[in-house]
């Protein structure tokens, strides 16, 4: 598990390597996929976060998230002054703040 410090590029160079997934499912307890997350620019930090969590906690319970919110450093803080500028944050604060353990399902690319 990294230590996360305050700055997310920092944390993302500690991150496993996301090449060949194609996307991230998050996913309730009903079974129903609630996000996407695509590897395209613009995702592919949130998408190494994701996976990262997949491979250290193998569910986003409250755990999980809390530490997510710490890799995300800068990010976190933004998020909870802008809710729905960073969705992907808003999802582990959520879970944080009582929401329901998502699962996160690694989809490779074909």
């Amino acid at each position: 598990m990294i230590q996360p410090s305050n700055v997310f590029k920092d944390n993302l160079a500690e991150m496993p390597a996301i090449e060949g997934i194609e996307r991230i499912d998050v996913v309730d307890g009903k079974g129903e996929v609630v996000a996407s997350i695509e590897n395209k620019p613009g995702k592919q930090g949130s998408l190494a976060v994701y996976h990262y969590l997949k491979q250290t906690f193998g569910t986003l319970d409250a755990n999980a998230a809390q530490h997510g919110l710490a890799v995300f450093a800068e990010h976190t803080a933004d998020a909870r002054n802008r809710p729905g500028a960073h969705p992907n944050v808003d999802r582990l604060l959520a879970v944080v703040d009582g929401g329901e353990a998502l699962c996160i399902d690694v989809i490779q690319a074909k």
